[in-house]
């Protein structure tokens, strides 16, 4: 891939750490990504990445979260892009994230493995898994 938007939103900080051990993968790897919250993403930007990392909790009733993230979510045009998912959950069964990986085949993207879901705070281990997750994708 030539270039990789990563995308999150994070109440907590943990979906934000998990972003963050993502993008300093693939700079360490050679892979041009940006790495930005939901509010910093220009929708008109989306045709300069070839795919997406997408990063959100679990909400209330495992959703997305509704204000900031699932607006842009909806405005992205997946179609023929290679998309990777990714985010923390407190309680549930990664509900939403199951939900969300069909979501994005349905949007014609190109789902990447399943979504990678870390409960809580990502310890050592989790950011390890977040940066095997993103070099995979790299080369997906």
């Amino acid at each position: 891939m030539n270039k990789i938007g990563i995308i999150y939103w994070s109440g907590s900080g943990n979906t934000e750490s998990m972003a963050e051990a993502m993008k300093a993968a693939l700079d360490e790897a050679g892979v041009a990504a940006d790495l930005m919250q939901v509010s910093e993403f220009d929708i008109n930007s989306q045709s300069d990445y070839d795919g997406f990392l997408l990063g959100c909790p679990a909400m209330g009733a495992e959703v997305l979260e509704e204000s900031e993230f699932q607006p842009v979510y909806d405005e992205l045009d997946l179609t023929g892009k290679n998309v990777g998912l990714f985010g923390s959950y407190g309680w549930g069964s990664g509900e939403w994230m199951e939900n969300w990986e069909q979501d994005v085949t349905s949007k014609g993207g190109k789902l990447f493995e399943k979504g990678l879901i870390i409960n809580e705070t990502p310890d050592d281990a989790g950011l390890a898994d977040c940066a095997a997750f993103a070099q995979r994708f790299a080369k997906a």
